[in-house]
């Protein structure tokens, strides 16, 4: 069984607060100090704020060392471009699979989308944005591809920090759940060039309204607030022997 080490534990406590927007876009991270926060040494902290380097989720800041990258508009495009790519890998691996496995990968994603409806109806921001990125995650695991799994959860986290570094806060379209829907849909009917468009337009879409290029970028949204600046890391449980 595998046993994540240190290095993975920090981290992993790094990405999920980036991803939370504990720390937000262009947030330098002073060494010092998270070691401090998390009770860790100076070195497989060094080591794990590397791999987010590698990343890209963080990136160096003039003068005061690493820090929170931020994403431009150019960013958000490159970022969507490789999601499509990636989703539509997935999608053709679950649709050449049994049609016992294309059910029961609809029966998850039909469960993230009716948590996407029940947080449009109440307006919940985070929730709805949570539901967004747990849907993707999930048709992109459904292809059993660790790879494939592995690049989607960086590209979640850039998704996020796209949404932070344009509106400073956590935004999202009101209209997520009954476009997802049209994606279980295509899915469910095994038809795989719907499905490839509808990721397409799906990613195309959100680029659109994310850099505002499209002319009729009036949609109803949901925001709930994020920090301006960095909050502090929990400390970290190191289980025995780590």
């Amino acid at each position: 069984m595998f046993r994540a080490s240190t290095v993975d534990l920090i981290a992993d406590r790094i990405r999920e607060a980036i991803l939370d927007g504990t720390l937000p876009p262009g947030a330098p991270l002073g060494e010092a100090e998270m070691a401090q926060q998390l009770g860790v040494s100076r070195g497989p902290l060094r080591e794990g704020m590397q791999r987010l380097v590698q990343e890209g989720l963080l990136t160096t800041v003039r003068r005061r060392g690493l820090g929170v990258a931020t994403m431009t508009h150019a960013d958000v495009a490159d970022v969507y471009l490789m999601r499509a790519s990636i989703e539509r890998a997935a999608s053709r691996q679950i649709l050449r699979s049994d049609q016992r496995h294309v059910k029961q990968t609809v029966k998850l994603l039909t469960a993230e989308l009716r948590k996407m409806g029940r947080a449009t109806a109440k307006g919940a921001a985070r929730q709805l944005a949570d539901g967004d990125l747990s849907f993707h995650r999930t048709l992109v695991d459904a292809a059993g591809s660790r790879r494939l799994s592995r690049a989607i959860r960086t590209l979640l986290v850039e998704t996020r920090l796209c949404i932070f570094s344009i509106h400073d806060s956590l935004e999202v379209r009101a209209d997520l759940a009954e476009k997802h829907e049209l994606l279980v849909n295509a899915l469910a009917d095994r038809d795989e060039p719907r499905l490839a468009a509808l990721l397409d337009a799906h990613m195309a879409d959100a680029v659109e309204w994310l850099t505002g290029t499209r002319q009729d970028n009036e949609f109803e949204t949901f925001a709930a607030p994020t920090p301006s600046s960095p909050q502090p890391l929990d400390p970290l449980d190191i289980p025995d022997g780590l």
